[in-house]
């Protein structure tokens, strides 16, 4: 069996445009109820949207047979206001995931987002995970390390900051693991994925100079696209552990957290297992997302992983076999 960990969701138009509609009134009209049949929803999982074909015609593909979906990082809107439009699009996002997950039962799980304020205790995003997990049977939870998306407006504390505590609290209560996942960046110098890419690595080092994992030694977190630079990285921090005598070396510590393989190269996915080791990475595509395009020099699409991990020649069947499948098991994500 071969599990996605790292999906964002495919939905009808109505979905979007109550968004568009959210923003263009500021919530005026207060929120509403998306209509949509399950047709519309079968169509829409059948439109070349992202990719050169459906969603689920690309997991049939690609041999993906159950994917963890999500909502769309960069629609979540953490930096707008009023707040209420960030909690009624994604209570309305949320409804359509479970939705989604009771019409495809096999084909997907549900991943939340936070309703995530710029400015706002991370308390203020609690109800609707814990509605999220409880009512809707979703298994984990997107984190948005930088709610201010890379504006002027402010920062957030770094994810080892006790700021963050009473998410942590929350989600081991509900044994649940956790994506950190920047949504969007408004700055015109740093665009979507680089930006992905350094609040990612910026979470790691704070995480791992912190006490977060002995205050919460049963605490999951998950660190998309490959740990951002990290791994590619390693020396320089590992260098610093040594210098400050840390009771125990950067890369140990980096064994605290699991990565996924949303990388897109074998070259890639083949330092990050051999840095982190093959038990801390998870199978991931982002299918359709960014891969979602045909490499003529190796005849396939970049987004395609899984004749990937079966290539990697150092790899017993057994540890393939725990990225693609036991280790997202192991985290609570697959109940089956």
């Amino acid at each position: 069996m071969v599990i996605d960990c790292h999906a964002h969701v495919t939905a009808p138009q109505q979905l979007w445009a109550y968004r568009a509609l959210l923003l263009a009134n500021r919530g005026v009209d207060g929120p509403k109820k998306v209509e949509m049949t399950d047709e519309e929803i079968q169509r829409s999982l059948e439109y070349p949207e992202i990719g050169a074909k459906g969603h689920l015609e690309l997991l049939k593909e690609q041999h993906i047979d159950l994917q963890l979906t999500s909502p769309r990082p960069f629609h979540l809107m953490h930096s707008e206001r009023p707040e209420k439009l960030i909690h009624w699009f994604l209570e309305e996002e949320h409804n359509y995931i479970s939705r989604l997950c009771k019409l495809y039962p096999e084909t997907f799980r549900g991943i939340a987002a936070l309703p995530q304020c710029a400015g706002e205790p991370i308390s203020s995003a609690l109800p609707e995970l814990e509605r999220a997990v409880k009512e809707l049977g979703f298994v984990g939870c997107l984190i948005n390390p930088d709610p201010y998306e890379n504006t002027i407006l402010g920062e957030t504390p770094p994810m080892g900051d006790p700021y963050w505590y009473p998410l942590y609290e929350k989600m081991v209560e509900l044994d649940i693991p956790g994506f950190i996942h920047a949504t969007t960046s408004k700055s015109p110098r740093c665009g979507y994925s680089i930006h992905m890419i350094n609040e990612e690595s910026i979470a790691i080092i704070s995480l791992l100079q912190s006490t977060v994992f002995e205050d919460f030694p049963t605490l999951k977190l998950i660190v998309p696209h490959g740990g951002g630079a990290i791994p590619y990285q390693i020396g320089r921090f590992e260098a610093e552990s040594i210098k400050k005598h840390w009771n125990s070396r950067f890369s140990e510590r980096l064994r605290r957290l699991y990565f996924d393989t949303v990388l897109y190269t074998k070259e890639s996915i083949e330092f990050l297992i051999k840095t982190v080791g093959y038990d801390r990475c998870l199978f991931g595509t982002e299918c359709p997302g960014v891969g979602a395009v045909v490499d003529q020099r190796l005849g396939r699409s970049l987004d395609d992983l899984v004749p990937v991990i079966h290539e990697i020649n150092f790899l017993s069947k057994a540890e393939k076999n725990a990225i693609l499948s036991e280790n997202s098991r192991l985290l609570s994500l697959i109940h089956i």
